[in-house]
């Protein structure tokens, strides 16, 4: 499973880039007013630091302003993804850019009707918002199963599931479980993936028993 971080912040971006495990950043307008920064400049900064797919967002809703921003967002560079919103202007709007070899995803995807529509208009990425369905009651990570189920019968689709809106850890083992190719994560549930209290608890011991040797490596 590959791994973006959903933010717009530069700061955090770099930090886990230098990790060596991130394949990807995801923005959108909400995280873009959050960072308080000019758009374009933290796009072209991110697409710096990191060398898999940026998402930008278009702010238009029409198919006409969705080409205008997409083209001008794709020439920040050569890994931006232009994202567009899962509406018939953006379905269209994301076949017009996959046919020039333009990355386009698909966002705002709440089912697996959309999610179908997406590939056969030939996504690079869908984004499934499994948290925001959790919020109303429905089960998200039901719908990313689905997807991957109808994926998987069409060898011709080779759009990816991101899935999006992760609000915990367990929505991420959940769908490496199902197959989704990659898991957009804020920073702060990324970084809650490392954590177990049974890991503290054993390299506290490990450290403790150590130092009863006196002994030192270097």
């Amino acid at each position: 499973m590959k791994f973006f971080v959903d933010t717009a912040d530069i700061k955090e971006i770099r930090e886990l880039a230098a990790t060596g495990l991130l394949d990807g950043v995801t923005t959108n307008p909400s995280l873009v007013a959050k960072a308080g920064r000019d758009f374009f400049e933290v796009l072209k900064e991110t697409c710096a630091v990191v060398k898999g797919p940026v998402s930008a967002e278009v702010a238009a809703t029409d198919f006409n302003g969705m080409i205008r921003e997409g083209e001008k967002l794709a020439k920040i560079a050569s890994n931006i993804a232009i994202k567009v919103p899962l509406t018939w202007d953006g379905l269209k709007a994301c076949k017009h850019f996959t046919s020039k070899g333009t990355m386009v995803n698909v966002t705002l995807c709440f089912s697996a009707a959309q999610a179908l529509l997406a590939a056969k208009a030939g996504a690079t990425f869908i984004s499934p918002f499994v948290g925001r369905l959790d919020d109303v009651g429905q089960d998200g990570m039901q719908l990313i199963a689905e997807i991957c189920t109808i994926y998987r019968q069409y060898e011709y689709f080779k759009t990816e599931v991101l899935v999006a809106s992760v609000r915990n850890p367990m929505h991420v083992v959940y769908a490496a479980k199902m197959g989704a190719h990659v898991a957009t994560i804020p920073p702060s549930v990324l970084k809650q993936l490392v954590q177990h209290p049974l890991t503290d608890k054993g390299l506290a011991t490990f450290l403790a028993d150590w130092q009863k040797t006196g002994q030192k490596i270097a």
